[in-house]
């Protein structure tokens, strides 16, 4: 019986350490199998009465429902590097005001352009953009709040959520 009891002790220490549950269980590994930023360039709005001036795209493949998306306009040129500005957007000409947004879901995007005057006179700011769309993936930005998202730089968020933007992609 001495020698029984330790035996007996183990196996049921032994039951208890292997059906302990592991924490990390309970995040899947996923691989991103598309590229964190696109490049969208000479895009030329279209118009229709129900969504005014716009432009859409759909994603090579579905995003995953946790992932975000933060768009960028290029504004100009400093050297030979583009200047990035996010969107939503506000810009104050001489005509009015001119407002940049978009909206996106785990399949497509659609950026909106619109303002207090007829933007149609102004084709400069309608056609041929350049947009610079960064996902930031639910396995790199896992702590993404979007507030936060929305006040960063296209460097800061590069940065932040380490996206490698060496190979930029296109859609």
């Amino acid at each position: 019986m001495k020698k029984f009891l330790p035996l007996l002790l183990l196996l049921v220490a032994s039951v208890f350490i292997f059906s302990c549950k592991d924490d990390d269980d309970d995040y899947v590994q996923v691989d991103v199998d598309y590229p964190a930023v696109y490049d969208l360039r000479n895009v030329n709005f279209s118009y229709n009465s129900t969504d005014g001036w716009h432009y859409g795209q759909n994603f090579n493949n579905p995003m995953l429902d946790q992932d975000y998306v933060i768009i960028f306009r290029q504004t100009g040129t400093t050297g030979n590097s583009p200047v990035w500005q996010q969107i939503p957007r506000t810009l104050y000409l001489n005509e009015g005001e001119l407002d940049y947004d978009f909206d996106f879901s785990k399949n497509d995007f659609m950026i909106y352009a619109g303002g207090t005057y007829d933007i149609s006179t102004t084709p400069q700011y309608l056609n041929n953009q350049t947009f610079r769309v960064v996902l930031v993936p639910a396995v790199y930005g896992k702590n993404a709040n979007s507030e936060d998202l929305k006040k960063m730089t296209y460097e800061e968020v590069i940065a932040k959520y380490k996206i490698n933007d060496s190979k930029v992609g296109t859609l």
